[in-house]
């Protein structure tokens, strides 16, 4: 798998919701020309919830088009209905993706063995796909345990797993059980270099869409066990990876970038753009970190 910064792609719209082809590929251009070492496409940052399935793997199939192999692409394709996530991972391992982000199923809260069953048939059913585990129960209001990870590990195409709980502890504990059968990435920035130092391999980052280079170098440092240089860089992000949340993600990083001239304001309802009170901290944040 890859090492260091992905970035967790937002799909920029036009005001009615459309998505906006042309600021896609700028923003692949962006992220290639800043380091970033690989891209998820389509994932919650990049509203996935509102695209239906056909926008879903157009715009997967966009972004490979115009990374064009230069970077990895990671497709998100999960979702709380096993077919459906079958159908989507099937798609994107025609479409070219080098793996896919399969989220934890959310609203229907199954078991750990529900979970453990899902993913498994997921892997079985498209055994050619490398996958990558998405745990964020902040979102999906359902955790998959560490104990659960372990036995997916056994599955030879279940390469990753993106830890979005924010606890350290955790995390670690899960690297040293897995033993290197499978690689942790973090998907929380505001810890992630807490988990690269104990052993992560890298950061599926929301910070990465307006500050790519910077998140690129903290996650080479981290990975390397070079905590000066991560420390440093980390403290230069921590306003960015504090007030892009300010609101629910992708709410406050649409607005950054279209702040930096990068996209315009549009999103999908439910989602609605930054609410005024917040405008200047994010600003603020964005001028702390170097961006503007």
């Amino acid at each position: 798998m890859i090492t260091g910064s992905l970035v967790a792609l937002v799909t920029p719209m036009h005001p009615n919701g459309d998505i906006h082809w042309e600021h896609l590929d700028k923003l692949v251009d962006f992220h290639i020309e800043n380091g970033t070492h690989g891209i998820v496409a389509v994932g919650t940052t990049g509203e996935s919830a509102t695209l239906d399935p056909e926008e879903h793997c157009k715009t997967i199939g966009h972004i490979i088009k115009r990374v064009n192999g230069r970077i990895p692409v990671i497709a998100g394709t999960g979702g709380n209905s096993t077919r459906e996530a079958i159908a989507l991972t099937s798609a994107a391992h025609k479409l070219g993706a080098d793996a896919c982000l399969l989220v934890v199923p959310y609203y229907n809260k199954p078991t750990q063995e529900g979970l453990y069953q899902h993913f498994r048939t997921i892997a079985e059913a498209v055994p050619m796909m490398k996958q990558m585990l998405y745990n964020v129960p902040g979102r999906t209001a359902c955790d998959m345990l560490n104990e659960a990870v372990v036995r997916l590990a056994d599955i030879p195409n279940i390469i990753a797993i993106k830890d979005a709980t924010g606890n350290i502890p955790r995390g670690a504990e899960l690297i040293q059980a897995v033993e290197g059968r499978l690689d942790v990435y973090s998907g929380d920035d505001a810890t992630a270099m807490e988990l690269m130092l104990a052993g992560a391999k890298g950061n599926v980052s929301v910070t990465a869409n307006v500050a790519p280079r910077a998140m690129a170098e903290l996650c080479t440092a981290a990975v390397a066990g070079n905590r000066e240089e991560a420390e440093r860089l980390n403290e230069l992000l921590m306003p960015l990876n504090r007030k892009l949340f300010l609101e629910a993600n992708p709410i406050p990083v649409k607005w950054a970038l279209q702040r930096m001239g990068m996209i315009g304001d549009g999103l999908r309802l439910p989602l609605t753009v930054l609410s005024e009170p917040f405008h200047g901290e994010v600003e603020d944040a964005l001028k702390a970190s170097g961006v503007l």
